[in-house]
């Protein structure tokens, strides 16, 4: 039968270049080439003994001179089992192979992925995706440039007024922040709002804006001064509420000393407005870091009012009230409002020499007129 084509394989040349069963293992490439590669691979199971077996040849390899030792008859003998084994545990091998390879892939797939490379790259192309489809608005020369909702011309502002600002504080940018104030009410007010900065923000002082008019009747200077101080400080009062009672004591004191500041110089604005020469100061600033938070004007002020007795009035607070009462143009010169306030500054400082030049005139014609009347007495009395 086979016995022939066996023991003709099992010469001593051809077994000391094709090892059986060596130490490295699974390299009789010629042996699995003879098999078809189209049968389908299939674990084998094996009995006990040759599984013992095989772990047996596995631990213990023989060297290569005790395989070229043996003698034709044992090899002529084991040849058949040996490479029936040898086939068997070369296809197992190879299948596990293939698995492993598979599982290796995966792993490696789920390395990288764990280190944060895949989800970078995703988490990039999502972060790219949305920058350029979202709508975003466009800051130039510090201005913020807003879509307007009414669709009305869009408007640059100032950077620190954005899209998400409080309507009543946006309000207060665009209509008076800025603007030169000359009426003692209004200045009044913008002082005792600036005071306020201390405990509150803008947003908030603006939307307790009625209620702070309420309870200051209006900010009349010399009604507040003659308001029953304790009443309105007591817990629980409308006042209580706004500030607090350290703050309000000042309010009711800057009140008392600004009816003499009235008295002296016959205004409060004549007063406040003469350390800048009656003419606001144009800082013109691009970026809102360019924006200081007290300057030496404002020390200088604020040391004037102390000496005075006004309270809570340092050179922050000082600077938000001249930014608020249009002493100084702060809106930068990309905002809007930023000519528009040097504009009103300019009509009112023209509205002032003509008033000026009316007072000249009324009194130039009432000193005519008594001299004329004088006259008339000194010729009766002839």
């Amino acid at each position: 039968m086979s016995g022939a084509p066996r023991m003709r394989s099992m010469n001593v040349a051809e077994s000391e270049t094709r090892p059986v069963l060596g130490p490295a293992g699974n390299k009789a490439g010629s042996l699995s080439a003879r098999k078809p590669a189209s049968k389908p691979l299939r674990k084998v199971e094996k009995s006990p003994g040759e599984v013992n077996t095989a772990e047996e040849k596995k631990t213990i390899a023989p060297s290569s001179k005790d395989a070229v030792a043996l003698s034709p008859k044992s090899h002529s003998l084991s040849v058949p089992s040996v490479l029936r084994r040898h086939e068997q545990l070369l296809q197992s091998n190879l299948s596990l192979n293939a698995s492993c390879s598979s599982d290796a892939s995966t792993d490696s797939f789920h390395s990288r992925a764990s280190t944060g490379r895949l989800i970078r790259s995703n988490s990039v192309g999502s972060r790219r995706k949305q920058f350029v489809s979202k709508p975003r608005s466009v800051v130039s020369d510090g201005g913020l440039d807003s879509p307007p909702s009414d669709g009305s011309p869009t408007k640059k502002r100032c950077a620190w007024v954005t899209p998400n600002t409080d309507p009543c504080y946006a309000a207060f940018h665009d209509e008076e922040w800025g603007v030169p104030v000359h009426d003692d009410k209004e200045l009044f007010e913008l002082l005792v709002l600036s005071s306020a900065l201390s405990e509150l923000a803008w947003p908030a002082i603006l939307s307790k804006r009625h209620m702070f008019r309420e309870v200051f009747v209006g900010f009349n200077p010399i009604a507040v001064s003659k308001l029953n101080e304790k009443k309105i400080t007591a817990a629980g009062s409308a006042a209580s509420s706004l500030l607090s009672e350290l703050r309000l004591r000042a309010i009711f004191e800057n009140a008392r000393q600004m009816c003499k500041v009235i008295e002296e110089f016959g205004s409060f604005d004549n007063y406040i407005w003469s350390f800048v020469n009656h003419k606001p100061i144009v800082s013109r600033f691009r970026y809102p870091r360019q924006v200081p938070v007290k300057t030496p004007k404002a020390d200088v002020i604020s040391k004037d009012l102390v000496r005075r007795g006004f309270r809570s009035v340092g050179p922050t607070v000082i600077y938000s009230f001249m930014q608020a009462a249009g002493i100084t143009n702060d809106h930068l010169t990309g905002c809007f409002r930023f000519q528009e306030c040097i504009a009103a500054a300019e009509a009112k400082e023209e509205n002032g020499i003509a008033d000026k030049d009316e007072d000249k005139k009324t009194d130039g014609v009432i000193e005519s007129e008594l001299a004329m009347a004088i006259d008339v007495l000194s010729f009766s009395s002839e």
